[in-house]
């Protein structure tokens, strides 16, 4: 799949989760398409914990996540991602380490869309308790989780068709200006 092509076809598919187990080399592969994001002045701040197995991903998925989010206990890995905000630059007041962690998640997000994986950003998590759970320092901040799976369905072309069909964005044109900002 070539990288436009996984761009337009992400899409966060949290209901589409199967509990076939995902090869380790997979894993690794998004891992260190994460790790290779860009990130300010190269802090590289993103720390990724890989939760597998039925028993500790329903531990967590059970204890951590709020409302819809126990949905996340189908996936056969959930990644939590972390960082820990003095790791990373402060400049005129903007703290870069939520900026580069979003890098390196989006990397993630579409290795594992090239692989045919179904993933989905969740940001409602306890994060005290998922702090606890998988004993993550007091420093370092919970950023985003994202469940990690096959499609139910028999291809990610097939578990995303209605999804993306029902995908809306604003038009470029609403989002862009050239040489200064510009409201109509």
């Amino acid at each position: 799949m070539k990288t436009l092509e996984a761009i337009r076809k992400r899409c966060s598919l949290k209901a589409h989760l199967s509990r076939r187990a995902i090869e380790s080399e997979k894993i690794n592969m998004i891992l260190d398409a994460a790790r290779l994001a860009p990130s300010a002045r190269n802090s590289q701040p993103w720390h990724f914990i890989v939760v597998q197995g039925k028993e500790a991903v329903e531990a967590l998925a059970q204890t951590a996540f709020l409302g819809p989010g126990a949905v996340v206990q189908q996936a056969p890995v959930i990644i939590v991602v972390c960082a820990r905000p003095e790791d990373d630059v402060t400049i005129d007041d903007k703290e870069y380490y939520l900026f580069d962690v979003g890098l390196a998640v989006e990397n993630m997000l579409l290795a594992a869309t090239d692989l045919g994986l179904v993933t989905h950003l969740m940001a409602s998590f306890n994060e005290t308790e998922v702090k606890r759970i998988l004993h993550i320092p007091d420093d370092v901040r919970v950023v985003i989780v994202t469940p990690l799976a096959y499609p139910l369905a028999t291809s990610y072309d097939e578990a995303a068709k209605e999804r993306l069909g029902q995908r809306t964005r604003k038009d470029l044109k609403e989002v862009t200006y050239f040489n200064k900002w510009e409201e109509e």
